[in-house]
C-alpha cells in the first residue's frame, strides 16, 4: 500500500517561473513527459463545460512541445470531447479522470477501464437528466465512464436539488457508484479502483517512460489532480495550476512541488520549458 506523501499549503509552494533555479535541480537535465489536465490548467474555468475551447496560442504551444518531448492530456472531460475541444488529433489522451485512454499510434495503447459499467452509467445519465431537467443552471455532462452533473450556475436552492439527486443515485448503487468532488460539479463514477495518478502510470509504461533519464510532470488544479501528484511522489514533479486568491481554492493543501497561478503562465511554462534536442 501506498503511503501519501505530506501536503502543504498553496502559499508555501515555489513558482516555477520565479524560482526556475529549484525548478531546473529537480529536472537535472533529464527529458520530461509531459501530462496535462485541461480545464483550468490549458483553458480557464467557464460557466459552460462547451465553451472550454483551447486557445490558439496555448494549442501552439501544446503541440510545439509535443514534437520535442511526449505530451498526453489527463482530463476528466469525456475524451472525445477534449479532442474535439484541443483540436490537436495526434495526441496521447486519457479522458473521464482516465477510464478512457486513447492513442493517435493505431490504437497502440487504447485502453478502457469501467466498460461493463455502461449500462448503468447509461441509466444514470438517463435518470439524472430527468430530475434535473427543470432545475436551472444544471447542466449533466455524460462520460464514456462517468456521469458529472455541474452546478456552478445553479441557485442555491437548485443547488440543493442537484445534491439531492447525486445523493439518491449513490444510495441507489452502494456498491457500484462513487462520486469524485471537483469545481461546482458532482461526478459519478464506477466504483473502481482507478484514478488519474493510475492513468498516468499505465501510461508510462505502456510508453516505455520509465527510465531513469526522463522526468514525468503533471500539471493540473483540481481535486482529482491530487492522486497523480501523490502518484509521481519522489520520482516525477507536479505543478499545481491555480491563483492563492480564488475562493474556490481557499484553504486547499497540495501534494504538488510547484505551482502556477493561471493558465496564462501555463502556457509561458510550456513555451520557456527547457528539452534537449536528440
Amino acid at each position: 500500500m501506498s503511503t501519501k506523501i505530506k501536503q502543504r499549503a498553496l502559499d508555501e509552494l515555489p513558482h516555477v517561473l520565479h524560482d526556475p533555479d529549484t525548478f531546473a535541480r529537480r529536472l537535472a537535465g533529464r527529458t520530461p513527459a509531459l501530462f496535462l489536465d485541461y480545464d483550468g490548467t490549458l483553458t480557464p474555468i467557464v460557466d459552460r463545460p462547451e465553451d472550454a475551447v483551447i486557445a490558439p496560442s496555448m494549442r501552439q504551444a501544446v503541440a510545439d512541445l509535443a514534437q520535442r518531448c511526449p505530451v498526453c492530456v489527463v482530463s476528466g472531460r469525456d475524451r472525445r470531447t477534449v479532442q474535439r475541444l484541443m483540436g490537436i488529433n495526434d495526441l496521447i489522451v486519457a479522458g473521464s479522470h482516465g477510464f478512457d485512454i486513447w492513442s493517435p499510434d493505431d490504437g497502440h495503447i487504447e485502453h478502457a477501464v469501467g466498460e461493463e459499467f455502461g449500462e448503468l452509467m447509461a441509466s444514470v445519465k438517463q435518470h439524472v437528466s430527468a430530475a434535473l431537467a427543470d432545475v436551472d443552471g444544471a447542466i449533466v455532462e455524460p462520460k464514456a465512464a462517468s456521469v458529472a452533473v455541474h452546478y456552478r450556475l445553479a441557485s442555491a436552492e437548485g443547488r440543493r436539488r442537484i445534491a439531492a439527486v447525486v445523493e439518491d443515485v449513490l444510495a441507489r448503487h452502494p456498491n457500484q457508484l462513487k462520486q469524485t468532488p471537483g469545481k461546482m460539479v458532482y461526478e459519478i463514477q464506477p466504483q473502481i479502483d482507478w484514478d488519474k495518478g493510475k492513468a498516468v502510470h499505465y501510461l508510462l509504461d505502456a510508453l516505455d517512460l520509465n527510465l531513469e533519464e526522463i522526468v514525468p510532470l503533471y500539471l493540473g488544479d483540481d481535486t482529482t489532480d491530487e492522486d497523480a501528484f501523490q502518484a509521481l511522489s519522489g520520482h516525477g514533479i507536479g505543478i499545481f495550476v491555480g491563483a492563492l486568491d480564488d475562493p474556490e481554492i481557499a484553504g486547499r493543501t497540495s501534494a504538488a512541488d510547484f505551482i502556477l497561478y493561471n493558465v496564462d503562465e501555463v502556457e509561458r511554462f510550456l513555451r520557456e520549458l527547457d528539452v534537449e534536442a536528440d
